[in-house]
């Protein structure tokens, strides 16, 4: 039975954005092409361009692919969801291909347009309906402001994921976001809260 053409344009273009992914998590947005990319997709041109009219238009739907992992529901909502949301981008950073592509190009975002904050913006925002979770639960100190510790750990996660990603290939980078919540926790909570947190690698079994 032959395929409807609907869905083979869907799997074409969901084909380019995951080549587009690969390339711009290995080459940058500078180093990329449109013909690495079609390459990469066994696309031709007129297929591109019918998906993709530019370089700078699958750079930015490339990049948005990073607050699908933004909505993370797993757990209670509180400090400990806070917590295991972090090693789950750890987790994703170190295994998904889009992930990793989103999260350079949201860093090389200058190359190909206006810097835009956004990506970061909406991290604070959730990062902060965590925190005020925590606030309604008795888990933060009472000097805390929620939104000024989310603005502080999206900075932290992202310049620990850089610097792992420079020196390890992000290999280290549980160790290293563990490292960071040690260091953090104590000005964020009290001790008898601190005690019943657990710092760990993301795990599926998380989800179930």
């Amino acid at each position: 039975m032959t395929e409807p053409r609907q869905q083979r344009a869907v799997k074409t273009r969901e084909a380019i954005i995951y080549a587009a992914a690969h390339v711009f998590d290995e080459c940058g947005y500078s180093g990329a092409s449109i013909s690495k990319i079609m390459d990469r997709a066994g696309v031709t041109q007129g297929g591109m361009y019918f998906h993709f009219k530019s370089k700078q238009e699958l750079a930015r739907v490339v990049m948005a692919k990073q607050q699908e992992f933004v909505a993370f529901n797993v757990g209670q909502p509180g400090l400990q969801r806070l917590i295991d949301l972090t090693f789950f981008m750890a987790h994703a950073l170190q295994t998904n291909v889009l992930v990793r592509a989103s999260v350079r190009l949201a860093v090389e975002q200058g190359e190909f347009g206006k810097p835009d904050a956004t990506a970061y913006h909406e991290w604070v925002d959730q990062l902060s309906v965590f925190l005020y979770a925590a606030r309604e639960r008795g888990e933060l100190l009472d000097d805390v402001d929620e939104r000024e510790f989310a603005t502080l750990l999206t900075g932290a996660f992202a310049g620990v994921q850089i610097y792992s990603n420079i020196a390890t290939g992000r290999e280290d980078l549980i160790e290293r976001l563990i490292s960071m919540w040690k260091y953090t926790l104590p000005a964020l909570a009290p001790a008898h809260v601190r005690e019943r947190l657990v710092l760990r690698p993301y795990a599926r079994e998380q989800a179930a």
